[in-house]
């Protein structure tokens, strides 16, 4: 049974960024390449560990190594995403970034051959079976267990925000959702996904974790697929809540909010601050918000009271935490305004090769 341990949890601040990707033709396509990518030859010096597959054999996962200063993250993403489109291009694939792929249409599409999707698909069924998401996780380390369950409690609220401003999957299965984030409806339609409930402490949360395991709800930790959650092997909280993004700069924004977030709240933590409970269903409302209109979000506030926009909470949290790069993410032209922009003045083909990531 593979579970973690409070031991996992020993470094403070340190930053782990995973990013998931379409393998695309020459045209910007989805098409078939984890057998070549991640099984066909030896990975990139620069990538020794290599580069995982998921679900479709369409979509591949780069993750960085950890970083131990935060200020080497641009250095750290740059050397990933330029290793994994040069070890795509060796055999003619483009590597293609967002939290949906408008082109990919999931019937088309063919499942990886591991086993551990294969009980996958066969354990959810339809769910499974259709989806072709793609997300950006977050990881950051936390020296306590019980202090690393108590910011993730706390950062359920942001996961909104996080999603609100990382929103660029509009369309899926071929046509416009209406949302700006399909990827989160997606996604959310499989178990053990979304806002969690809040935890008392570590020990709550590792029995819950073994209850599941044990029972045969999820095959390992792993399947526990919250917005966020402790991970109880690399001694992190780890934020899944965004859509995957093409630009570098808005990956590293959110980065840079998470990161922010969790030195924040362990501060917090350590001066013994007190929590009031937020509702999961306010929560979930918030999630909704964030999935239907992006930047163009509102949130039900903290107190359950009132309501604050997207460009409230960004501003007041660029003020409160001294940042600035998600102040520059919500200013500019969101990604579902920028696909359904290139959609409608240029077609599809524009459209696709506008997510093709720079070599």
């Amino acid at each position: 049974m593979e579970l973690g341990s409070r031991e996992a949890f020993s470094r403070m601040g340190t930053l782990g960024i995973e990013e998931e990707f379409y393998i695309a033709d020459a045209d910007g396509r989805p098409t078939s390449g984890t057998d070549d990518l991640v099984y066909g030859r030896d990975p990139p010096s620069e990538v020794p560990e290599g580069f995982d597959h998921e679900l479709f054999q369409c979509t591949i996962e780069a993750q960085t190594p950890r970083i131990e200063d935060p200020a080497n993250a641009a250095e750290a993403l740059a050397t990933v995403r330029k290793a994994l489109v040069d070890h795509a291009a060796e055999d003619g694939y483009r590597i293609a970034a967002a939290g949906l792929h408008p082109a990919a249409k999931w019937r088309e599409l063919d499942h990886v051959e591991k086993p551990r999707y294969k009980a996958q698909l066969d354990r959810i069924r339809y769910p499974q079976h259709r989806n072709t998401t793609a997300g950006l996780h977050v990881h950051v380390g936390v020296d306590d267990a019980d202090k690393a369950v108590w910011i993730a409690n706390r950062l359920r609220w942001h996961c909104a925000v996080l999603l609100a401003l990382s929103a660029n999957s509009p369309f899926w299965n071929g046509f416009d959702t209406g949302l700006a984030s399909a990827r989160a409806k997606i996604f959310e339609n499989l178990p053990n996904t979304g806002i969690p409930s809040a935890f008392d402490d570590f020990d709550a949360f590792r029995r819950y974790e073994r209850r599941m395991v044990e029972q045969g709800s999820i095959a390992d930790r792993g399947e526990l697929w919250f917005d966020v959650r402790p991970h109880t092997g690399h001694g992190t909280v780890e934020v899944r809540a965004p859509d995957a993004q093409r630009d570098p700069d808005v990956t590293l924004a959110l980065v840079e909010y998470v990161h922010a977030l969790v030195t924040d709240y362990a501060e917090r933590y350590d001066d013994g601050e007190s929590v009031s409970p937020l509702r999961r269903e306010l929560l979930d409302e918030n999630k909704w918000r964030a999935i239907r209109h992006g930047h163009d979000a509102s949130f039900v506030a903290r107190s359950g009271e009132d309501t604050v926009s997207l460009g409230e909470v960004v501003d007041r949290e660029c003020d409160r935490l001294g940042i600035d790069g998600i102040r520059e993410v919500y200013d500019a032209e969101s990604g579902v305004e920028r696909q359904r922009r290139l959609r409608e003045d240029s077609g599809l083909d524009a459209l696709c090769a506008d997510l093709i990531l720079a070599p």
